[in-house]
């Protein structure tokens, strides 16, 4: 039972670690990878999609080490699962349903579209919100966006004046 627990907890926890992630090593150091995401998409991969390899390896480690290790069981097992599982996540929120990087894929605007305008807001201002699954959007970027009307690619909004 700790194992599920702690699996969930590193689930949780991701989220605020990726927001951190996104803001002082994407936004910082890595801007190099990420700035290919910031711009309108000209291939189906982009530099950007090599910090998922990087992460996605980093937690393969992880998992080996947690299966690997002798003696007292290890909570690197859960935790890896924890992670593997916000990874499962944030690819379906932010590539598939975000992005729309499998436009054969039809996914109800409705229900998602508070991802999409926290995002677009992102994008738009390369600033906050950083965080992927629960993104908080200052209300002066929230504003600032709906006075825009359009998202990064130049199409409306929804809510934007016609």
């Amino acid at each position: 039972m700790i194992e599920v627990l702690v699996a969930v907890a590193a689930l949780v926890v991701m989220e605020p670690v990726t927001a951190l992630v996104h803001r002082f090593v994407m936004h910082g150091f890595g801007m190099g990878w990420h700035r290919s995401h910031h711009e309108p998409p000209r291939r189906a991969l982009e530099a950007n999609d090599l910090f998922p390899v990087v992460f996605s390896a980093a937690t393969i480690v992880l998992l080996a080490i947690g299966v690997s290790a002798s003696g007292a069981p290890s909570l690197l097992v859960p935790i890896g699962i924890g992670v593997t599982a916000y990874g499962a996540a944030y690819l379906l929120v932010h590539d598939v349903i975000i992005h729309r990087r499998l436009g054969f894929l039809r996914v109800p605007d409705a229900l998602l579209r508070p991802w999409r305008e926290a995002h677009n807001v992102h994008h738009l201002f390369a600033r906050a919100p950083y965080g992927f699954l629960a993104p908080v959007v200052p209300s002066d970027l929230r504003r600032r966006a709906a006075e825009r009307g359009v998202d990064r690619t130049g199409r409306t909004v929804s809510g934007a004046p016609a």
